[in-house]
């Protein structure tokens, strides 16, 4: 993930069908329709150069009245504020800890160590409520775009994550912080490159690890050669555990589970039995046992895990999809089948890598066609080798360590389809049984290209990328012909909202429709609104934008701008936390890229300043909420007091 508004007012309005009788009061008023009056896009220095929104929350009720709940941003704190840990040590929450429980430095100017802080905050789960009420928020660092020189840092510094415990005000939701500490990795590796997260039903917290280091690179690349990926590798386990010669690529591209108990203290587990990928992110569906992963990259894949059991992602079956394509208009559509990759425990998978295992003990290669060697071409974690076709053959009796440790080549090789790119946020709407899947650009391998192995999907270019729509559904049987143990099978999917790529830039230098999506990213849904959230990571448009989409009357209200060359990050709906509702919404690296934009309405150098008076370029994120959206479970039960009353 990675980055990014005209002087027109976005006045859009979400009408939500009348709630059933239930979900209202039984007799009397009753509540008509909930909408959002859309946030114009920011047209002013001070609106682009921070977080912006005019949008408001309209309830309608059935006796013609409305109540409007206009809708502020509240930031908790930036990445650069500092707090005193756990261990007694003050430092910044953005900091990165390496394996001994020590903040990690930066060495790169001499004589003038520093610690190294995050501008790049991403993931938020704000956790149910413990017994007691407490809420706790986790929150990821994904990675520091620069080191104290300059230098890009970024999959260089070992990555972190920290619990918060915040206090809520009970009349009025606001939230502030309490308490900010670091979270744990040294039982796990460390952390690579979390980026996006979810919260799973059992009230735990799924990371990532996205751009998971190549292999095959790893153990071929000679000292005088280094690829970028090994290069990051290295530099990685020599600021995380002090020694380089830890650095072992299998180690990372896996899904962190953190859990808190209700007195603050954390727990993490990697689940290698969900395989190894470029992780966005992890979702759990509705049974508590299927799940869906974001792959992020050029040329990735659709993967599924059917858990054995429910709550239990120790234990699970691994799958790819193949797509095949129905239309070309409108972004596309096509039906998915699903290709077995293999069943595996967490214990087995980590054996495997304990003992050293290699990329050559798992399979024979070759860079030009051979017989017995099957073309696969996938992202493998470093810019030298997108769109390299490799030629592979699988060893004997290596198919469980392909499965799980090389899951995207393996599952190339079975015939899944490896062409998405960018494949970003996920998010379930359970009423409906809809899975939606953000594709921040439909290009590269999404377009025709004869020169691909497969060539499965074959669409038009849209940079500014498109959220597609997967139906969910019981009794499907995988390309073997066995059955699949779930009721939240994908068997299609299609786009459901597409973005405008503009023939020129506009007056604010947005190269997209700043009425419509641009690289959607973040996705959450909320079932009480019906609503389906988007937060975007463009180069498009020159102020990301967070979004609300009502899949039942199909309006599209933009919410939140984040601060110019900033990406809308850490996007949470949360419908209920003690009474209260909010959207949970980070930014990271504002101020990034702005030279790409070419703006004519206002003075591009004015705009870098007043980003850098607040944030600094590169230097600070913000973990923070969408505050003032009325809860809805509150109105019903404003409702039943009045009837009482009357």
């Amino acid at each position: 993930m990675k980055k990014k508004g005209i002087a027109v007012a976005l006045a859009l309005s979400i009408m939500v069908p009348t709630l059933p009788p239930a979900q209202a009061s039984t007799k009397g008023v009753k509540i008509e329709s909930i909408s959002f009056s859309g946030s114009k896009a920011p047209t002013k220095v001070e609106e682009m150069s921070q977080p912006f929104t005019t949008a408001k929350v309209i309830v309608k009720y059935t006796d013609g009245t409305t109540k409007t709940f206009p809708l502020t941003y509240k930031q908790l704190f930036k990445t650069t504020d500092t707090f005193k840990m756990s261990n007694g040590e003050t430092f910044s929450a953005g900091t990165p800890m390496d394996y001994y429980g020590d903040p990690i430095t930066d060495k790169s100017v001499d004589g003038k160590p520093v610690h190294y802080v995050s501008d790049a905050p991403d993931a938020n789960s704000l956790l149910r409520p413990m017994k007691d009420g407490s809420l706790y928020l986790v929150s990821h660092y994904e990675y520091d775009s620069l080191d104290n020189a300059g230098n890009p840092a970024w999959r260089r510094v070992p990555a972190s994550m920290t619990l918060t415990k915040l206090q809520q005000n009970r009349k009025s939701g606001e939230l502030k912080v309490s308490t900010v500490d670091k979270i744990d990795f040294s039982t796990v590796n460390g952390l690579w490159v979390p980026c996006n997260g979810s919260l799973t039903p059992w009230n735990t917290h799924l990371g990532s690890e996205e751009y998971e280091p190549d292999a095959r690179s790893f153990e071929f690349d000679t000292p005088d050669k280094l690829s970028e990926s090994t290069a990051h590798l290295k530099d990685f386990a020599k600021l995380y555990f002090d020694d380089e010669n830890k650095a072992n690529p299998y180690y990372y591209g896996f899904i962190p589970e953190v859990f808190v108990s209700s007195d603050g203290m954390t727990r993490v587990v990697k689940h290698y039995s969900t395989g190894r990928r470029s992780n966005e992110m992890m979702i759990v569906m509705p049974d508590e046992r299927t799940a869906y992963f974001g792959d992020d990259g050029e040329y990735t894949m659709l993967f599924m895990y059917v858990a054995d059991k429910p709550r239990d992602l120790s234990t699970g079956t691994l799958y790819a999809a193949k797509f095949t394509q129905t239309s070309a208009e409108n972004g596309g559509a096509g039906n998915l089948e699903w290709i077995k990759l293999g069943h595996a425990t967490d214990k087995e998978i980590k054996r495997i890598i304990d003992k050293g295992i290699t990329f050559s003990d798992i399979f024979e290669v070759s860079d030009v066609p051979e017989e017995g060697f099957i073309p696969v071409k996938q992202y493998s974690g470093q810019k030298a080798n997108y769109g390299k076709v490799e030629y592979l053959k699988l060893k004997p009796g290596m198919e469980k360590a392909a499965a799980f440790l090389e899951t995207r080549r393996y599952a190339a090789m079975l015939g899944a389809t490896s062409e998405f790119n960018k494949m970003e946020g996920l998010a379930v709407n359970a009423k409906d049984k809809k899975l939606y899947v953000a594709i921040s650009e439909i290009g590269k391998g999404m377009e025709k290209n004869d020169q691909d192995p497969t060539d499965h999907i074959q669409l038009p270019k849209v940079k500014a990328g498109a959220v597609y729509e997967l139906s969910l559904k019981p009794g499907q049987k995988n390309t073997d012909g066995q059955p699949m143990n779930s009721g939240y099978v994908a068997d299609s999917m299609k786009a459901l909202l597409v973005g405008e790529d503009l023939a020129q830039p506009d007056a604010y230098g947005n190269k997209a429709n700043v009425n419509k999506i641009a690289g959607p990213d973040n996705l959450s849904f909320s079932e009480d609104y019906r609503t389906l959230f988007i937060g975007e990571d463009s180069s498009q448009h020159i102020n990301n934008f967070v979004w609300a989409y009502n899949v039942e009357t199909k309006q599209l209200s933009r919410i939140l701008s984040v601060p110019a060359g900033a990406e809308a990050t850490g996007l949470q709906a949360v419908d209920n936390r003690n009474g209260f509702s909010y959207v949970m919404s980070n930014f990271q690296h504002p101020g990034d890229e702005l030279d790409n934009f070419a703006p004519t309405a206002v003075n591009m150098e004015d705009v870098k300043k007043a980003v850098d008076a607040t944030y600094g370029i590169n230097q600070a994120g913000a973990v923070g909420y969408i505050h003032g959206l009325p809860n809805i479970q509150k109105l019903q039960e404003e409702l039943k007091k009045q009837k009482k009353k009357k």
